[in-house]
């Protein structure tokens, strides 16, 4: 398997704008904190190298997003599995990508997209960090559709479901998550 900092570079290798190559790592952040909340500590790394790798084609195919992915992770040697998981965090973007079946892919599914909402609240406030952000100042920001409009509400509020958890849990965990490295 590849090593975190393998994957770091593997993402940078098709990814040059810091956003992308910092969402890689904020997302492969929350996976491995999730792992280990949810009894995977033992497949931490695991979750954190699909984690960074999840956008690894987002930035040079946009249009393909996914559908190039397993071309570029076959040709650096990445396991089926992680192909798998990286490419059913885009479920319903296109036809050719499979359901997440697995916990981690569910993961994936959920805080992708709510890892990017936090972030941009995490801005405006006056700390710059989600450190001090409480639930309840992430939930206004979630019902906001205006705010971070990028950011698909619907695909958390599905992720939440998929995962058997009510939304406010998903928030809630995906928010202590990026608190434990903010």
């Amino acid at each position: 398997m590849l090593s975190r900092e393998e994957a770091l570079e593997l993402l940078k290798k098709y990814n040059k704008e810091d956003f992308h190559i910092q969402h890689g790592e904020t997302v492969g952040k929350t996976m491995s904190w999730f792992a280990k909340d949810l009894g995977y500590g033992d497949e931490a790394d695991y979750w954190e190298v699909v984690g960074i790798l999840h956008d690894i084609d987002f930035e040079m195919w946009p249009d393909e997003h996914c559908v190039k992915a397993p071309e570029l992770l076959r040709e650096a040697g990445v396991e089926e599995d992680i192909i798998h998981a990286v490419c059913s965090h885009a479920y319903g973007l296109t036809d050719s990508v499979a359901e997440p079946e697995r916990e981690m892919e569910k993961v994936l599914f959920a805080c992708d997209e709510l890892t990017g909402l936090i972030g941009a609240a995490a801005l405006m406030r006056p700390s710059k960090s989600c450190a001090d952000m409480e639930l309840k100042s992430l939930k206004k920001k979630f019902k906001d559709k205006r705010f971070a409009a990028g950011c698909d509400r619907d695909v958390m509020i599905k992720g939440a479901e998929m995962l058997g958890w009510e939304l406010d849990t998903l928030l809630e965990k995906t928010l202590d998550a990026m608190k434990s490295f903010a």
